[in-house]
């Protein structure tokens, strides 16, 4: 079958995932931090007023969300216009869940082709063209999960704040970082015009003032890229004869990782007086609690330690099988280097990753950074192997790759999720048909919350955005009994 056709098949493929995700983040119900965020409530309004947290640095101020801006911000714009938008196609009901969709499918189609063009190139197939990309994408598209392996290793969360916390500056940094990757990867200075310079700097500041997740994997990175460049530059002193491998640290690279450098401090330095993460734990006690958090996290699922299996077998198969080539040396320095950074960042996590609902601080969410690192080394380990090997040693694994796949596929491919909106979106129309201005709903349906609110006073919030968005035709307070 000629290539094309098997592009076009990839491609229908993938959209038939993509598809699917969209279903399912469309039975999600609406997190209980969407309104105190959107509206917002009084203890996320002064992130809004102090988007650089000067108060910190000036009167050593405490409040929620010191470093946490352009989330913040950016929720409250998306959920303030969008619903309104999609309100001209759907229901008033729908839009809410319409919305969410299509925000949380957007950022992890956003992820997956970003990793595929990470991987295309790390994995020496820039000259297969449009086809080595689309393979990429077909070879990440089945390790996102929102039902299947979703609790040990999900992107997109099931609550939409924290995709907009979480997943959605991390798809940023992806893109922040491509020119850099590209640079080191053709082993060549980086040169950009300096419009595309300034944009670097405003996205650098975008993600850096987005909360800590994004700037403390810069942080780790930072941290590897300067051990390396060190490193070469005592070699280069020890040996001028061997070929440099740190051109691309140079010139534009220095001056623009200089900039995110400084941006990452000073925003994890504001973001200790986040009131947030205000807890009673020692330092040693945290450390303490590490090794269980990742015991339990790999026990959790089989679809991580499955992961982290086939990432070591192709570390090896590449060893083995190949001779030194650049594109061999590459991919074996990508698993190391993952390896590293993975290590560094689960050790820094003491310093910020605490919080009652994450008691062991290694969770999906707070390891994300590393998700997509694996999901990165898996991609480019898988993509090289299935490009470089013959015969029947290909035949072998591409079926071996094909059972891994063909097992996320499986275990995320349920159409009516068990735990949905159903209970929430009945609890709605309950709202809307109500003629009384307190309603009185079912104490086992959560509107807008974490939990059952027993006073209508505690729905105050809710009510007043429910009207903002057009679901009541005046605010409607409701309590659950």
């Amino acid at each position: 079958m000629p290539k094309r056709y098997w592009t076009g098949l990839i491609i229908v493929l993938i959209l038939l995932d993509t598809g699917l995700t969209f279903w399912q983040n469309l039975q999600l119900p609406l997190d209980g931090d969407l309104v105190p965020i959107v509206f917002p409530a009084p203890w996320y309004s002064q992130v809004l007023q102090d988007p650089f947290g000067w108060a910190v640095v000036t009167k050593k101020a405490m409040y929620a969300g010191t470093n946490r801006f352009f989330a913040h911000a950016a929720m409250g714009l998306y959920w303030k216009q969008a619903p309104q938008v999609l309100q001209q196609f759907t229901t008033p009901i729908e839009s809410l869940y319409v919305a969410s969709a299509l925000f949380s499918t957007a950022v992890q189609v956003l992820i997956v082709l970003a990793l595929a063009a990470y991987v295309r190139r790390g994995g020496g197939g820039q000259a297969r063209g449009s086809w080595g990309f689309w393979v990429a994408a077909a070879l990440l598209v089945p390790l996102f999960q929102t039902e299947g392996f979703y609790e040990q290793m999900g992107i997109t969360n099931r609550a939409i704040t924290y995709t907009f916390f979480y997943a959605f500056p991390l798809a940023l940094l992806l893109l922040l970082l491509w020119p850099f990757f590209r640079a080191a990867q053709q082993r060549q200075p980086l040169r950009l015009h300096p419009l595309r310079g300034l944009l670097l700097v405003l996205l650098m500041v975008v993600i850096s003032f987005n909360g800590p997740i994004a700037t403390a994997a810069v942080a780790v990175l930072l941290f590897g890229i300067g051990v390396y460049w060190a490193w070469h530059r005592w070699r280069a002193l020890a040996t001028p004869a061997a070929p440099r491998q740190d051109q691309w640290l140079s010139g534009q690279a220095l001056l623009l990782l200089g900039v995110l450098a400084g941006l990452s401090v000073y925003s994890l330095y504001i973001g200790r007086n986040n009131a947030e993460n205000s807890h009673t734990h020692t330092l040693g006690q945290l450390y303490q609690l590490l090794p269980k958090g990742f015991y339990l996290e790999l026990k959790l699922e089989w679809g991580l330690p499955l992961l982290l299996l086939l990432i070591l077998v192709n570390g090896q198969l590449v060893r083995r099988l190949f001779p030194p080539s650049p594109e061999r040396a590459w991919v074996l320095g990508s698993l190391r280097a993952v390896g590293v950074f993975s290590v560094l960042f689960l050790v820094l996590l003491p310093f910020g990753g605490y919080r009652d609902y994450r008691p062991y601080l290694i969770r999906g969410d707070s390891i994300m950074p590393v998700l997509l690192a694996l999901f990165y080394a898996y991609g480019v380990s898988t993509y090289f192997l299935l490009f470089q090997l013959r015969g029947r040693v290909r035949n072998g694994y591409a079926v071996l790759v094909g059972l891994f796949l063909a097992t996320f596929i499986y275990m995320d491919a349920v159409p009516k999720l068990p735990r949905n909106n159903d209970c929430e979106r009945w609890a709605l129309d309950q709202m809307v048909r109500a003629p009384e201005p307190t309603v009185r709903l079912s104490p086992y349906c959560n509107v807008l919350s974490w939990v059952a609110l027993t006073d209508p006073s505690q729905s105050d919030l809710q009510a007043r955005l429910l009207h903002y968005w057009g679901i009541t035709d005046r605010p409607k307070q409701y309590y659950q009994q």
